[in-house]
């Protein structure tokens, strides 16, 4: 195997994901994730989606797929198993969630009628918290420029807006993938200097770039050199293939690493 990870990646108990373009590629689930996945249980290594996704999609996620825990929508609900059966957990009341959704809903729509392209994903109706607007799932990508005039209108708001691959997602309080993330791991009494030894992200976008910036020991599947110049805070590796394929690259590395 070429490219081996240095040791400090040896005590990598938790690693962190972002999901869409990170787990998935091309629209697509590779066999090669799940596979991935299934491999980093069977060695221990604790997963967690940190995603802007859905909650009909996330759900999905946290029954079916080998994770432990799926932080979605950038972090404004957990949802994992207990004793067989799946629980959600916010850190705000679920009916005052809905109901700032909803206005921010109007907003962003008032916001777009000068937008003509740009619509509404075609999920928003199976999300909780945020609302979100399609940049190239299931349309042609959008300009970059454009992408940053719209957020830039949503944090006029006041409301929190950032932009993945395919999606801007924007919702109005305190959460990110950056904050639930560490308040999960701090749940699981993984914090201080256990945080930065035994835990890594893998992402693939800007609005990973929080998380890289926090933890020491960070992953980009290859598509993140899309993003390279535009990056404040880059990953400390990067893979050789996009998608879900880099991230099964790089937990077969790690699994390696591990059983040396």
């Amino acid at each position: 195997m070429t490219n081996p990870l240095s040791s400090e990646w040896k005590q990598i108990n938790w690693v962190l994901t972002d999901v869409d373009d990170t787990l998935t590629w091309d629209g697509s689930l590779p066999p090669d994730t799940l596979i991935a996945l299934q491999s980093l249980r069977d060695n221990d290594i604790k997963v967690v989606a940190v995603t802007g996704a859905c909650a009909g999609w996330c759900d999905h996620i946290a029954q079916l797929w080998p994770v432990d825990a799926v932080l979605g929508e950038n972090g404004a609900f957990l949802l994992e198993k207990k004793d067989g059966a799946l629980q959600i957990t916010t850190e705000r009341p679920l009916e005052q969630i809905r109901a700032d959704q909803a206005k921010l809903k109007q907003q962003v729509l008032d916001i777009l009628s000068d937008f003509p392209g740009l619509a509404l994903t075609l999920d928003q109706s199976y999300r909780l918290c945020e609302v979100a607007i399609d940049i190239g799932q299931n349309c042609e990508p959008v300009d970059p420029n454009i992408v940053q005039q719209v957020l830039t209108r949503i944090h006029a708001l006041g409301a929190h807006a950032t932009a993945s691959s395919i999606h801007i997602n924007a919702w109005y309080g305190e959460h990110s993938k950056r904050h639930s993330s560490l308040s999960f791991l701090r749940s699981k009494g993984i914090e201080g200097h256990k945080v930065d030894e035994q835990c890594c992200y893998v992402g693939d976008s800007l609005n990973d770039q929080l998380m890289f910036e926090r933890l020491p020991l960070t992953v980009g599947v290859a598509n993140i050199r899309h993003y390279w110049d535009k990056l404040e805070h880059k990953p400390s590796l990067v893979m050789t293939k996009p998608g879900g394929f880099g991230f099964a690259e790089f937990a077969e590395k790690l699994i390696a690493l591990k059983q040396s």
